[in-house]
């Protein structure tokens, strides 16, 4: 006997869209302030994903004269925020006190 299904998931199939990821990204940040793993959880798709779509915003949006706000990630250890850093992932420890614990950046389009 098998013992197939168990343990398990389904997998999860992408929500439907009439417009492209990134308008839909870019439509979403106007009336929210997001995280990556927020976007991706919503849209069902990776996060490494959605960090490539806000970097092809970011170099586009300026067109409509609007553009991508950061908030910066922060170390919830000792405060450190990553207020220069030029990447819009997650960083993966913080310079100050080594800490692993990073609250992420945040996004919105204004």
């Amino acid at each position: 006997m098998c013992a197939m299904g168990k343990g398990r998931k389904e997998p999860s199939l992408p929500i439907e869209r009439r417009e492209t990821i990134r308008r839909y990204i870019s439509a979403v940040l106007q009336e929210h302030t997001l995280s990556a793993k927020d976007m991706s959880t919503y849209l069902r798709i990776p996060e490494k994903d959605v960090y490539e779509h806000l970097e092809h915003i970011r170099k586009t949006i300026s067109k409509d004269n609007y553009r991508l706000v950061v908030v910066p990630a922060q170390c919830e250890r000792c405060g450190f925020a990553f207020r220069k850093r030029g990447r819009l992932s997650q960083p993966g420890k913080c310079p100050m006190c080594h800490g692993s614990l990073i609250l992420p950046p945040l996004f919105a389009i204004r």
